[in-house]
């Protein structure tokens, strides 16, 4: 991925970490998901007194994708701190297997002061569960 599409990623999500609804934890996360066709769709954490219900912003990201009509996602970009790379949980892991089945998704992890360690979902998750 060039830098300047990936740069532009990562500021997509740090903005939309800004909408994080994270009123127990205090702490937020945001997603962007570049499709192939370029359109890119953000998500952020929605957090909810029952820590079960709690959405990630990858998640987020993924149904503002699907209810939207995108599709083949090429790279995702997340954020939420300003000290560690923010990496996806094994759940959002999982759910962005469901749509690189062969993990070759870009996966952008970000600080908030916009620098990013670039890895592929294959590399975080090697054995993911499939049906067939």
């Amino acid at each position: 991925m060039d830098t300047k599409t990936a740069q532009e990623l990562v500021n997509q999500a740090i903005e939309a970490r800004e909408k994080a609804y994270a009123p127990y934890s205090k702490f937020k996360v945001g997603a962007a998901i570049l499709t192939k066709n370029g359109t890119v769709f953000t998500g952020c954490n929605i957090e909810n007194a029952s820590y079960g219900a709690t959405i990630c912003a990858e998640r987020a990201a993924v149904c503002n994708m699907i209810v939207n009509g995108g599709a083949d996602p090429t790279a995702i970009a997340l954020c939420y701190n300003e000290t560690e790379f923010a990496v996806p949980c094994g759940i959002c892991r999982q759910v962005l297997s469901e749509f690189s089945p062969k993990g070759d998704l870009i996966i952008l992890m970000a600080k908030t002061d916009g620098t990013y360690q670039e890895t592929t979902l294959s590399a975080l998750l090697p054995s993911s569960f499939k049906l067939n």
